[in-house]
C-alpha cells in the first residue's frame, strides 16, 4: 500500500509539474502578444513611441528558447530591454543564463540594467562590468532600493541631443517621489540633471504630470535632449492606481490571482482578461492613452514575467 501511494505521489509531482510548465508557456505567448499590441496602439499616435520591457528577457525568443531565434514580432515591438539585478543583487551574485540572453539582444536593442549594489563600494565594479558588456547601468544602494532618490553621479555624462533609445549612456530610474512635498520639487530636481535618459511614474500624488511637465524633464542641465519614458506595471495590479474600484477591496475580480510577495498591495494579473487589457491599452482612459497624452517619449514595461509567477512561488 505504501509504495502505490508513493508512487502516485511521485506521479502527481511529475503531472503537476508539467501542467505548470504548459501553463506557464502558454501565458508566455500571451504576453508577448500583450506587449506588441500595447506598442501598436501607442504607435497608432506616435510612430516613434519607444517600448522598453522589464525583465521576462526570454520572451524576445521564440518558445522562450535561445536556440529558435528571436520572436520576429516582439523584438519589432520593443526598443530595449530593462533588467533588475544582472551583476549584482545587494552582492556580487551574476546571473549568467540572463547575462548569455542580453549578449545575443544587445546587438540589435538597447540593454538597461538596474542593479542592486549593498555596498557602495562595489558601484564602480557594477557600473564597469555593464559598460564593459555594452549595458547602461543603474547601480542603487540599500537607501534606494524602491528608486526614491536622484544619484549625484552620472556615469558617462554628455551634452548630446539624445533622439533615440540607442544614444543614451546613461539612465534615470526614480518612480517613488515620497520625499518630495511638490510637483515644482520634482520637475526642478531632475531637470538639474543631465541623465540622457529618464524613467519616472505617470503619477504625482496620484495625479498625472501635465505635457507641459514632461516636456521640461526633456531638456538635460546642459542643454542637450533627452528621453522621458513613464513607469508601468502590466502585470500585477496595484491598489494605489486609479483604476482600483471600492469594490476590489472586499472581492478581488477573478482574473487578479495572487498576492505579489514582499509587495501587499499588488496582485499578479491574468493579463489577458479583456478588463485587465481595457485599463492597460485601447481606449481613452487606459494607461497607455494617459502617458501618451501627458506627452512621454514611452513607457518602461514592468512585470512582464507575470506569466512566469502566476503559476511558479517567487
Amino acid at each position: 500500500m505504501k509504495t502505490k501511494q508513493f508512487i502516485f505521489i511521485i506521479l502527481a509531482i511529475i503531472f503537476l509539474g508539467c501542467s505548470k510548465e504548459k501553463q506557464t508557456n502558454r501565458a508566455a505567448v500571451k504576453m508577448q502578444d500583450f506587449v506588441v499590441n500595447i506598442a501598436q496602439y501607442a504607435r497608432s499616435f506616435d510612430s516613434d513611441f519607444i517600448i522598453v520591457p522589464q525583465n521576462g528577457v526570454e520572451l524576445a525568443f521564440q518558445d522562450l528558447d535561445p536556440n529558435e531565434g528571436e520572436h520576429p514580432a516582439y523584438m519589432l515591438a520593443v526598443n530595449g530591454f530593462g533588467v533588475e539585478e544582472l551583476f549584482y543583487k545587494g552582492g556580487y551574485s551574476p546571473d549568467y543564463e540572463r547575462l548569455a540572453l542580453l549578449r545575443k539582444l544587445q546587438k540589435s536593442r538597447k540593454i538597461l540594467v538596474s542593479e542592486y549594489v549593498g555596498n557602495d563600494a562595489d558601484i564602480a565594479d557594477a557600473l564597469h562590468r555593464n559598460y564593459s558588456e555594452g549595458f547602461i547601468c543603474f547601480p542603487r544602494s540599500n537607501d534606494n532600493y524602491n528608486y526614491l532618490k536622484i544619484p549625484d553621479t552620472i556615469p558617462y555624462p554628455n551634452s548630446m541631443d539624445i533622439l533615440t533609445l540607442s544614444q543614451a549612456q546613461n539612465y534615470l530610474y526614480f518612480i517613488d517621489t515620497e520625499f518630495f512635498l511638490s510637483r515644482g520639487g520634482v520637475i526642478d530636481a531632475i531637470a538639474r540633471t543631465d541623465f540622457d535618459l529618464i524613467i519616472i511614474d505617470l503619477f504625482f500624488n496620484e495625479t498625472e504630470w501635465t505635457a507641459e511637465e514632461i516636456n521640461q524633464l526633456k531638456r538635460k542641465a546642459n542643454g542637450g535632449q533627452r528621453i522621458v519614458l513613464s513607469y508601468i506595471n502590466i502585470g500585477a495590479a496595484e491598489k494605489c492606481r486609479y483604476y482600483w474600484q471600492g469594490d476590489w477591496y472586499q472581492h478581488l475580480p477573478s482574473w487578479m490571482k495572487k498576492e505579489y510577495e514582499g509587495y501587499h498591495d499588488e496582485y499578479w494579473v491574468e493579463f489577458w482578461d479583456p478588463e485587465w487589457q481595457k485599463i492597460i491599452y485601447g481606449n481613452d482612459h487606459s494607461y497607455i492613452k494617459k502617458i501618451i497624452d501627458a506627452g512621454f517619449d514611452g513607457a518602461y514595461l514592468d512585470n512582464v514575467e507575470a506569466y512566469y509567477f502566476l503559476y511558479h512561488d517567487e
